[in-house]
């Protein structure tokens, strides 16, 4: 629903001083540096919801994470601000919502020369300039991939490949890029987890209530934790090298993912299976160790609280908030999650959630939630065993919401006593107030960020991902039950 179709009863309800101080203190923190010259790394996995041992998960081991969790602190309220990739690492790496950036499009301005509007620069330039030799670990034999997947052209986002290049007792910030638990390409999509010595027993695991709950559906489930464990033995890696190389002590780790798991209703969906994630910080001698953390954070405030922790000044446009240190800016009461078109399939989503409650606002409400979408139809069986069940008729849309072939303009969920958010309480007349003023939040943040959304792409864009899709899948075709296309 776009904000003039919005009745004005709605818009009105907060006013405007009441609303703007929900979405208030998102100024920057000076900057001071606490202790000695802090290396910052972070440790990124794509697709990872919170499916871990030390978040209660008691279908994977994840030694080396909770070791992390045991040594540092753990966040239960981390959420991504965009449920794939492209949009979300910009985001990362930028502070900045990828809505008020123009980088909200899967995989857009790739070769078109689009750069970040000024004043806005990646947080690497800030790095460099403090004096810091900025990494994206690739080469060193951590495991990590070079992964930087933002949709704005810019040479030299940095210094090198692996931080033993600096100059000597050079502070450095690196990212280490794990591609697991991403998926590969069929007909062996976890075809990577041969690496590992025993599999999860497919039996002895239960998908969320979404998803079906057969052969399937738990055969895939258990590949996704299989790459989890594969991602557990590479964070491993990471923690030893550095202490291996006598860095521990003044090195702080973030831990997270880039979004939610890659599964059909979570990757690219902005309910908590895509924008859910794992944040473990390690900060030697000054964050308890052990500790749990529950305070609201987004992933953009993980480039501001780097900076402030490095001692390096926080930029005045940058979105993201300090949530540690003696910076530390208010808890925020919402965090803001937005969708647009991923690879071939245009679509728009917005998001805000609080601890409790989630709004969503469809803008393609004449759309089914799962459009044509070739990667997730060749590569995600779970979604094509839900096709096969509906049209046997032993599921339906009234079990399975996302079935359906529309969907509503607003959803709202009450994620305490819902955390699978299968019951929209949209309609439901105690829940009005709620709906309504969470409703005039986001109005206001997609105002006040400059939600760039609104903004028709080039059809022509899409038609281009259209081709590149097809040609890319073509050759897995007769896989699929002999289909000549898997999506017809």
């Amino acid at each position: 629903m776009a904000t003039a179709d919005i009745p004005l009863h709605r818009r009105d309800f907060l006013g405007g001083g009441l609303a703007a101080a929900l979405l208030a203190s998102c100024g920057p923190s000076a900057g001071r540096r606490e202790g000695p010259p802090w290396n910052i790394v972070w440790i990124v996995a794509d697709d990872l919801s919170p499916d871990l041992s030390c978040y209660g998960s008691t279908e994977v081991d994840t030694p080396n994470i909770d070791r992390l969790a045991r040594e540092g602190a753990r966040f239960t309220n981390a959420y991504i601000t965009c449920p794939v990739c492209s949009p979300s690492r910009s985001a990362l790496i930028t502070g900045m919502y990828q809505t008020s950036i123009g980088a909200h499009h899967h995989r857009s301005h790739r070769d078109d020369g689009y750069t970040l509007p000024p004043p806005v620069e990646m947080i690497t330039d800030y790095f460099r300039q403090a004096g810091y030799y900025t990494v994206n670990d690739h080469e060193s034999g951590l495991g990590g991939r070079n992964k930087t997947d933002y949709n704005f052209s810019r040479a030299k986002a940095f210094d090198g490949t692996d931080w033993r290049s600096r100059a000597a007792g050079q502070p450095f910030y690196a990212q280490v890029n794990i591609f697991e638990p991403h998926r590969g390409r069929p007909p062996d999509i976890w075809a990577f987890t041969d690496r590992l010595e025993t599999k999860t027993d497919a039996d002895k695991v239960t998908p969320p209530a979404y998803y079906p709950n057969d052969e399937i559906a738990r055969k895939d489930w258990a590949g996704y934790l299989d790459a989890v464990r594969l991602l557990d033995e590479k964070v491993g890696n990471t923690l030893d090298r550095i202490d291996e190389d006598g860095l521990a002590d003044n090195t702080i780790v973030f831990f997270f993912g880039d979004h939610g798991r890659p599964m059909p209703r979570d990757k690219q969906f902005l309910y908590d299976g895509g924008i859910a994630i794992p944040l473990i910080v390690r900060w030697p001698g000054v964050l308890d160790p052990g500790s749990v953390r529950d305070e609201l954070v987004s992933s953009i405030d993980l480039a501001a609280t780097s900076l402030a922790l490095a001692g390096i000044p926080v930029p005045e446009h940058m979105e993201g908030r300090v949530f540690l240190g003696s910076g530390k800016m208010p808890d925020r009461e919402y965090v803001f999650a937005a969708r647009d078109r991923c690879d071939e399939t245009v679509d728009r989503i917005r998001a805000v959630r609080g601890k409790r409650f989630k709004y969503i606002r469809n803008f393609h409400p004449d759309r089914p939630y799962m459009q044509l979408n070739r990667y997730k139809e060749v590569s995600y069986p779970i979604w094509r065993q839900m096709q096969r069940l509906e049209k046997a008729g032993k599921i339906s849309a009234e079990q399975y919401p996302f079935l359906a072939k529309t969907r509503p303009r607003e959803e709202l969920y009450d994620t305490e006593a819902d955390p699978d958010e299968l019951h929209n309480l949209a309609d439901s007349p105690e829940h009005q107030e709620t709906l309504t003023r969470m409703a005039s939040v986001l109005d206001l943040w997609m105002q006040q960020t400059g939600d760039r959304g609104a903004e028709a792409e080039d059809p022509a864009i899409a038609e281009y991902w259209e081709e590149r899709m097809i040609e890319a899948y073509q050759d897995v075709y007769p896989l699929l039950e002999g289909r000549e296309e898997p999506w017809k």
